[in-house]
């Protein structure tokens, strides 16, 4: 059962800390529909750390589904922020197991938007990825698939930082689908994901991007070797 007061005493907090004169161009620059407390990060992880300080859950069951609260209901887009911080806390690591896969898909599919797939992804998936290998690339390679654009997204992105341990069969057979999509949030993962291997596989990047040159989008190709001069120039 959700921690309703602990739901509560977050709103309220959030609520003090508001800054009318912010929230706007927050909620302006995020292009979203739902407004903005004017609640910045520092001051949105000070309350967080407050909160997970007294450990307010007592189960796996308590956490998931008091995230779940401040995520479905909220009204102001910080309650979601601080319903991923607390998805993503370090302390609750023991309860992110594999079970909690259709939880962080709610989050994309009906977060919709980079603020929240962008985290949730090469952070929460990834971390998914790393303790369950073989059941998380079936899942990524379906989601590369999906007819959910953020999904798609999320599979490619996925293996963000994951350096000399990115798996790299599963990475291209998630950029592979998504090759002739023609939304900007997908060309612009796949040029991240290339660009993040870049740094420690420059080789394997730049020989992929000769090879899918007529079907990889300027976008894509512009952003995988961006950092290329630099990288052999530092070798």
């Amino acid at each position: 059962m959700a921690n309703t007061q602990l739901v509560s005493d977050i709103r309220r907090a959030l609520a003090d800390d508001a800054n009318p004169d912010k929230a706007e161009g927050m909620r302006a620059y995020m292009k979203s529909e739902m407004p903005y407390r004017g609640v910045q990060k520092p001051a949105r992880r000070k309350l967080v750390n407050a909160v997970l300080r007294i450990d307010p859950f007592g189960d796996k069951a308590a956490w998931q589904s008091t995230v779940l609260e401040l995520w479905r209901h909220a009204e102001f887009r910080e309650e979601r922020y601080v319903a991923l911080d607390i998805a993503g806390a370090p302390k609750y690591r023991a309860f992110r197991t594999l079970d909690t896969l259709p939880m962080l898909e709610e989050f994309v599919v009906t977060g919709a938007w980079w603020d929240y797939v962008d985290d949730v992804a090469t952070h929460r998936l990834r971390e998914l990825l790393e303790g369950y290998p073989t059941d998380m690339s079936g899942h990524m390679r379906s989601w590369s698939r999906d007819s959910h654009m953020w999904k798609r997204r999320s599979s490619i992105i996925c293996q963000i930082n994951r350096k000399d341990e990115t798996d790299l069969d599963l990475l291209f057979d998630c950029i592979e689908p998504n090759l002739s999509h023609t939304d900007f949030f997908i060309r612009k993962g796949i040029g991240w994901a290339l660009r993040s291997l870049a740094w420690t596989d420059l080789p394997t990047v730049e020989d992929y991007v000769a090879r899918n040159r007529d079907r990889l989008s300027a976008l894509s190709a512009r952003e995988a070797l961006k950092n290329s001069a630099k990288i052999r120039r530092d070798a």
